[in-house]
């Protein structure tokens, strides 16, 4: 298992400009993403590709299918132990998963089937944790299934809402698996953070947005649909100098 006493920061990448970003503002490790309002899902394999080609830090990539829940049907299985077979190939550093059954539990053979596909990559458990039944006891299984660390918010929507929770499964995870602070972790709150769940691994996005270039615009046509509302003509990028302001938080004050 990874180990270490010093602080990472994780980026979660939607693109392979954001990995750059992420890359030049120090942070130890990306987490490539497609579908970011879906939650994240499987990037390309070209996106993961010239990812692998341009980084010299870590690279983990998510193994999800599709949004919504985390109970996913046989075929769906398949596609995730077809795209880890292609992080695998291309040089990823590790993947990203979860599987839960339908009462709200860690799937310990779907999980079990993926990790052994997985080989010798480092195995992260996604914010499916945060729709457990009971942390506690899928904290254990986790641990059980021999992953590196645990994504999660302390089951609520922001980790600065489940600094309670985030406390709990660091103290109790006593160094068997590392907890890692997700969602809504920003420069302005990741040390307050640090200090109340004694967390040395942070999960953030650190996006700026950028106006498209576009200068003919259709208002009248979107590729989105109704249900989710997206700017077309703006993209949201992680930015290195928010990347340094957070381990710049991070570091001791003299």
């Amino acid at each position: 298992m990874e180990t270490s006493d010093s602080y990472k920061l994780e980026i979660c990448a939607n693109s392979v400009a954001s990995c750059i970003e992420a890359q030049k503002g120090g942070a130890y490790r990306v987490e490539l993403c497609a579908g970011i309002p879906e939650g994240g899902t499987t990037p390309s394999f070209g996106d993961i590709s010239l990812a692998r080609e341009l980084l010299h830090i870590k690279l983990n990539v998510i193994i999800r299918p599709r949004g919504g829940d985390f109970l996913y049907s046989d075929l769906e299985h398949r596609i995730m132990l077809k795209d880890i077979e292609m992080a695998l190939k291309i040089g990823a550093d590790g993947i990203v998963i979860g599987c839960l059954t339908a009462d709200g539990d860690v799937d310990i053979q779907r999980n079990k089937e993926l990790i052994d596909a997985a080989g010798d990559m480092s195995i992260t458990f996604h914010r499916a944790f945060d729709k457990c039944r009971n942390p506690y006891e899928n904290l254990e299984k986790i641990i059980s299934l021999g992953c590196d660390r645990i994504l999660t918010s302390g089951q609520q929507p922001k980790a600065e809402q489940g600094l309670p929770l985030l406390k709990e499964l660091v103290d109790m995870a006593a160094g068997r698996i590392i907890i890692m602070p997700g969602s809504g972790v920003n420069e302005d709150n990741i040390a307050h953070i640090a200090t109340e769940t004694g967390a040395k691994e942070f999960h953030m996005s650190a996006r700026i947005a950028l106006q498209s270039e576009m200068k003919y615009r259709n208002p009248a046509v979107s590729m989105g649909g109704t249900n989710i509302t997206i700017n077309e003509y703006k993209q949201l990028v992680t930015s290195a100098e928010r990347v340094r302001k957070s381990l710049i938080q991070l570091q001791p004050k003299a």
